[in-house]
């Protein structure tokens, strides 16, 4: 198996459950222009963050990791009429295209982009009196994990979902003996979900056009 094949079966699934999307093409060619990193999630796991936003019937979603708006994009989509997305992000040039691609996509009323630290605005969220998040996706920092996933179990509520991504790194997550800051990160957060008794939680392993990696789907029960 190879590279090569993981994108061709990504653009094969894309091509016939998903289609063409001409506000989320602008949004990558946006994220492209103002020279921002090409990590934003694939098309098929934009459509899979969509979905289980329609499962669980959502009304108010919480990104930590805005990046250019393109999983916000995917996950506003699934809101009601009345639903919230808000999507916290640290560096200015990033909100500011964010911005840009949800105006474009028809949604800035109904998300909002937050300017920075993910701890912070969390801390303030919760200040605020924020009510329950019903779908929270956490991608940003992997040495913060266990910081976030700590605020977005204050933030949700029983049957709410916590989706955690880039756990896998490249199978580095399996070595105990590992320094890399962002492997630490996603280990403890691993710690701090197995020794929490109000979730449920597992892990799987992904390829595609995002190389080999995988995600963190945590259940709030009580």
């Amino acid at each position: 198996m190879s590279q090569q094949q993981w994108t061709a079966v990504d653009e094969y699934f894309t091509g016939s459950l998903i289609g063409d999307d001409p506000v989320l093409a602008a949004a990558q060619q946006a994220a492209d222009e103002a020279g921002l990193p090409q990590i934003a999630v694939s098309a098929p796991q934009g459509k899979l963050l969509q979905l289980l936003a329609q499962t669980v019937g959502a009304r108010r979603i919480l990104e930590v990791g805005t990046l250019a708006g393109y999983s916000a994009i995917w996950m506003a989509r699934a809101l009601p009429a009345d639903g919230t997305l808000v999507t916290l992000e640290i560096d200015p040039v990033h909100a500011d295209v964010a911005r840009a691609n949800l105006k474009h996509a028809g949604l800035a009323e109904v998300a909002e982009v937050r300017l920075g630290a993910g701890a912070d605005s969390l801390r303030r969220l919760a200040e605020e009196g924020a009510e329950p998040f019903d779908l929270v996706f956490v991608d940003a920092d992997k040495p913060s994990n266990p910081v976030y996933f700590s605020w977005a179990l204050q933030l949700t509520r029983p049957g709410s979902l916590i989706v955690v991504d880039n756990v896998v790194r490249g199978g580095r997550v399996a070595d105990a003996d590992s320094t890399d800051p962002a492997v630490l990160g996603v280990r403890r957060l691993h710690d701090a979900i197995a020794a929490e008794p109000r979730v449920s939680a597992t892990s799987i392993q992904t390829v595609g056009t995002k190389g080999y990696d995988g995600f963190t789907l945590v259940r709030v029960e009580s």
